[in-house]
Parts: C-alpha cells; sequence; structure tokens
C-alpha cells in the first residue's frame, strides 16, 4: 500500500485550480479518495460546499463569464450603471439567476452591455421571457424586441404570457410593446454582483476579493 503523503501543489492544482472532485482526484493519483480528503484536510486546503461541487461539475471548463475591473471612465461608468440597474430594477430573490425585467429597451441594451463588456458574459446565453397586455399583437412585440436589442428570436424563450389589458399588476404603465424579463442563469455570477450591491462603497481591493483574484 502506497503511505507517501500527497504534495500540496498537485492538490491545489487538481482541487482549487481545475475544480475536480476529491474521487476524480484520487482516480488520477491511483490512491482511495480516503486519502486525498486526508491531505486536502492536513493542508487546510478549503472543501467546496455541495452547492459549490455541483456549480463546478455544471462547468467543467471554468466560469461561462469572466468580470473585469474598469480601467478607463467610460468603463466605471458602465460598471456604476450596471450595478444601479440591477439594485434598482433586478430581481434579487432568485438565488440562481440573473434577472432584471422592463419595458425600455435602452435600458435594457445598457444593463446587457454590462454583462458582456464588464462581466464577459456572452451575449447569446443571455435569455428573455416576454410579457404583453391582450390588445397588444405576439408577433409584432417579439419583432420588435429582436430589432432593438438585436438578439436571435430563439433566446426569447418559451410561450409569450399575455395579462389582460386593464389588470392591475406589477407592471402598471403599459408598454406598447410589453414587458421583457432579461435572465443570465448563473449563481455564481448572481452572487458577485449582488455582493458588490451590498458593499455599497466599491474599491479595487474589495472587488478583487469578492470576485476570487
Amino acid at each position: 500500500m502506497n503511505r507517501a503523503p500527497l504534495r500540496y501543489d498537485i492538490l491545489k492544482k487538481y482541487y482549487r485550480a481545475q475544480s475536480k472532485s476529491a474521487l476524480q482526484i484520487a482516480k488520477i493519483l491511483h490512491c482511495s479518495e480516503h486519502k486525498v480528503n486526508y491531505w486536502l484536510e492536513k493542508y487546510q486546503i478549503q472543501k467546496r460546499t455541495i452547492s459549490d461541487a455541483v456549480y463546478a461539475r455544471n462547468h467543467p471548463n471554468g466560469d461561462p463569464f469572466k468580470v473585469r475591473f474598469p480601467t478607463n471612465i467610460k468603463d466605471a461608468v458602465l460598471f456604476g450603471l450596471g450595478l444601479g440597474l440591477y439594485w434598482g430594477e433586478g430581481n434579487k430573490k432568485n438565488r440562481t439567476s440573473i434577472r432584471l425585467a422592463n419595458s425600455d429597451p435602452v435600458l435594457l441594451k445598457k444593463f446587457i452591455d454590462f454583462l458582456v463588456k464588464i462581466c464577459g458574459v456572452r451575449k447569446r446565453d443571455i435569455t428573455f421571457n416576454l410579457l404583453i397586455f391582450s390588445d397588444i399583437e405576439p408577433s409584432a412585440a417579439k419583432k420588435f424586441w429582436i430589432r432593438e436589442l438585436r438578439i436571435h428570436p430563439r433566446q426569447i424563450r418559451g410561450k409569450i404570457t399575455v395579462i389582460k389589458s386593464g389588470r392591475v399588476g406589477n407592471y402598471r404603465q403599459k408598454s406598447q410593446y410589453g414587458v421583457l424579463i432579461l435572465q443570465y442563469h448563473n449563481r455564481k455570477l448572481r452572487d458577485i454582483i449582488c455582493n458588490l450591491i451590498t458593499d455599497g462603497g466599491i474599491d479595487y481591493s474589495s472587488m478583487r476579493q469578492i470576485v476570487g483574484r
């Protein structure tokens, strides 16, 4: 039986940098999972939570985004604007996705710019749901949003939700083309944005700590 200790740098590379599980590392190093867990604890390499482990398994190639720090005034303005829009208009109660609903295409375009240019999100990975009132033509509303936001028709998911005109709801100011709900399904990025908002006055050192760089 091989009783040689596992090397710290090897464990850290596989477990932290490559997000491999203890079982995967055991198979690579030809040892038991118990031995891997023993040396992870011995070296005080913090174990992932169950939710973190599930996230790593669902994203074997790493995060599908890359938050970057503003390096000029234009980016700094967009950074602040994006956080402000999510603070005011976003659904912070949803813990697994970034969600923001609005009837203003200019506002939604700015938030998309924030996700793409600051957060490193691929625009094609952003999805949408459309909510309209019963006196709005569904096909016309869908075409409007596709044209205004320059998105693919497939990015508007599911059936269009139709609300009877005149009904009192969350959207009191009726829009000619309804309300579009933007969604980006990534718990980690959602948490980063919410933490940046919660921290209030952000400096670069705290930003680096939050995004893990």
